[in-house]
């Protein structure tokens, strides 16, 4: 494994267990407390963040897969199995709220008054503060790494702070006389879950689909800025954030030597790999004009 791909997984895999054990933590201690006070908003809300947890180790899996060199069966790598796994999350987000809608319907069926005291608001405001911190590092470090994996599931982690914020709000109901807002409330929580869905399904789409990664312009712009280079048209780029593969068509002088044609082509692949961040492989077709 390369030395910068072996250190980009180091540090991956270092804040996934960061975060997998700050989660499970998290999620322990709403559920040990809402089933003691019967606080059904407080026990789904714990379940989401174990959900975060699961979705820490699919990502350590992910990583591991993702992280080996190309070879002669997988010519462009396994960068995609990274944002393959995040697929993951989303089915686990989707269990989740099936989980959650049951248990809101008991309640409805059959109504019951859960206890909001001092513990249980104690415990949803420090699980805030902590899930914040989470989703905070684990984003920045997602940008920085380029990480589909972290990424998402800092988005994961955004939605456990929807619903706790929402599970905060149901104790304050319950402490004014209406236990019904939590059953109620589970299924607004519902609502933050199927989103943070979407938005993790749609990136992953994106990159599985070969949707376009970059703006054709800023391709452009560098390779017409080097000499020798009259057009530069057919840019398709494809891949994820950190491993971008760019197809053009370059025109040049008609009577340009094929050595010297295959010259220019090799400049301007360094030139773009240098230039544009997140490009790995560039192909180009020459033509004379």
């Amino acid at each position: 494994m390369p030395r910068i791909m072996a250190d980009r997984f180091r540090e991956i895999v270092k804040v996934l267990i960061y975060v997998l054990v700050l989660n499970w933590g998290v999620a322990l201690a709403k559920i040990l407390v809402g089933l003691f006070f019967g606080v059904i908003s407080m026990v789904a809300d714990g379940f989401h963040s174990f959900s975060d947890g699961a979705s820490n180790i699919i990502g350590l899996v992910g990583i591991y897969a993702a992280s080996k060199p190309r070879d002669e069966d997988h010519p462009y790598g396994h960068k995609k199995i990274e944002s393959f796994t995040a697929l993951g999350i989303t089915v686990l987000l989707l269990l989740v709220c099936y989980e959650i809608g049951e248990a809101a319907i008991r309640r409805l069926l059959s109504p019951s008054a859960p206890e909001a005291n001092v513990m249980t608001f104690i415990v949803i405001i420090i699980t805030m503060i902590v899930n914040y911190l989470v989703m905070t590092y684990e984003h920045n470090q997602g940008k920085k790494l380029k990480s589909d994996i972290l990424v998402s599931d800092s988005l994961h982690t955004r939605s456990d702070i929807f619903t706790s914020f929402s599970v905060f709000a149901s104790l304050i109901a319950i402490r004014l006389g209406y236990p019904i807002v939590d059953a109620l409330v589970s299924f607004l929580i519902i609502g933050f879950i199927l989103y943070a869905a979407f938005e993790i399904s749609r990136k992953v789409f994106d990159v599985l689909v070969d949707r376009m990664a970059m703006d054709r312009k800023a391709i452009e712009k560098v390779v017409l800025s080097i000499p020798k280079v009259k057009v530069c048209h057919n840019i398709r780029t494809r891949g994820r954030e950190d491993d971008i593969h760019v197809d053009l068509h370059l025109c040049v002088d008609k009577g340009m030597s094929v050595e010297e044609a295959h010259r220019l082509s090799h400049q301007v692949q360094s030139e773009i790999k240098t230039r544009v961040p997140g490009v790995t492989d560039v192909i180009i077709h020459i033509e004379p004009t």
